[in-house]
């Protein structure tokens, strides 16, 4: 078998796994479901609709926002998060070639 040196950029390695790690949770896949139906939702809505405490519910807002996930937009004390979806759809069409890379690869012992 012929080996071969791998290498990761480490900052582009670090945004993809804060990405991953940010869709990968029940929680904020609810919490994006809840916010893809409505387009634009503060978070006293999101906590109330989805019936979880507001802190809870920030800390997984700011996860999925400081991934690049949601975006954020303050009016006086009010914070709106919308899904950006250029991330979203970039994280799927990743995670959608490695299957398929991984599904045609041959695996070794």
């Amino acid at each position: 078998m012929e080996r071969t040196t791998v290498t990761f950029n480490k900052e582009h390695l670090k945004t993809s796994v804060e990405m991953l790690r940010a869709l990968a949770h029940p929680l904020r896949l609810k919490i994006l479901e809840y916010i893809d139906r409505r387009g634009t939702v503060n978070v006293n809505k999101i906590y109330q609709g989805l019936g979880i405490e507001q802190s809870v519910t920030s800390q997984h807002l700011r996860i999925m926002r400081l991934a690049g996930v949601l975006n954020a937009r303050r009016e006086g004390k009010f914070v709106y998060y919308s899904i950006h979806y250029p991330t979203v759809l970039r994280a799927e069409k990743a995670m959608k070639n490695f299957i398929a890379a991984e599904k045609s690869s041959p695996v070794e012992s």
